[in-house]
């Protein structure tokens, strides 16, 4: 049952990021990728659930956990991104590698999205498994951990939102509200959020092994794509930033240091 659970979900996801890519390719824009991100751990809950035969209260609660989680971050990401063109890290990228770029976004971007996609999704997949029994305490705490992630996320986004909707604000620093205590509460809530999906998952066959999808989706937020790339510019861009950086929390909500 779980080689089928894996088989199908592999199955969907290469589906998914290659017509995805195709997609790229006739619009010029790499970017909607990062949108296909949240939807794409959507497909595989409900691909993994059908493969199961959705009979598993556990990988039922799972699916909806991360349909709202992938939803609304997809939902995001469009609302913030479109009618803006293509990121400026695939301009670069499209710019460097010239007419070799398509075969090397498959690879590189695409297909390696997907790839991470698989891997973070574990826990997902493998609530999936046939049981009969019920979410245990553990699975109740695990349900509450996501739940603060979801909302801790949501919340520091519209807070930024409404930061950069005001002109007065531009070339500043947000340091208000959830970003005093931590300059990435999207990436925090993300964490926690998945950290809660592995904790309900432990009750599961091979729960344990769901913990490496949490881990590797920290340590991709903390240390690959999120925290690093973001902060890579933000020197250039605002002025401030270095004496925020210094006072505010990289990661973990925190209690700002006095300047």
């Amino acid at each position: 049952m779980i080689a089928d659970i894996f088989s199908s979900s592999a199955l969907a996801v290469g589906v998914l990021m290659l017509a995805v890519w195709l997609l790229s390719l006739l619009l010029k824009n790499a970017s909607i990728v990062d949108i296909v991100w949240g939807i794409g751990f959507v497909v595989v809950a409900w691909v993994s659930n059908l493969a199961s035969d959705g009979s598993s209260d556990v990988g039922l609660i799972v699916a909806v956990m991360v349909s709202i989680w992938g939803s609304r971050l997809a939902g995001y990401l469009w609302w913030r991104n479109h009618g803006k063109g293509e990121d400026f890290r695939y301009v670069a990228m499209r710019k460097h590698y010239g007419t070799r770029f398509p075969l090397i976004s498959l690879v590189t971007v695409f297909a390696l999205q997907g790839v991470l996609m698989l891997v973070v999704s574990l826990p997902v997949q493998l609530a999936q498994q046939p049981s009969t029994e019920s979410i245990n305490i553990l699975g109740m705490v695990g349900v509450l951990v996501w739940l603060i992630g979801v909302l801790f996320e949501s919340a520091g986004d519209v807070q930024l939102a409404r930061f950069k909707a005001r002109p007065e604000n531009s070339g500043k620093v947000m340091d208000k509200g959830l970003w005093r205590y931590t300059r990435h509460p999207n990436y925090f809530g993300d964490a926690c959020a998945w950290w809660g999906i592995a904790i309900v998952d432990l009750q599961s066959n091979m729960g344990w092994l769901g913990l490496l999808g949490a881990a590797v989706m920290s340590f991709l937020l903390v240390r690959v794509s999120g925290v690093p790339m973001l902060e890579k510019t933000m020197h250039k861009r605002r002025p401030d930033y270095v004496a925020y950086q210094e006072r505010t929390s990289g990661f973990i909500p925190r209690k700002p240091k006095k300047s």
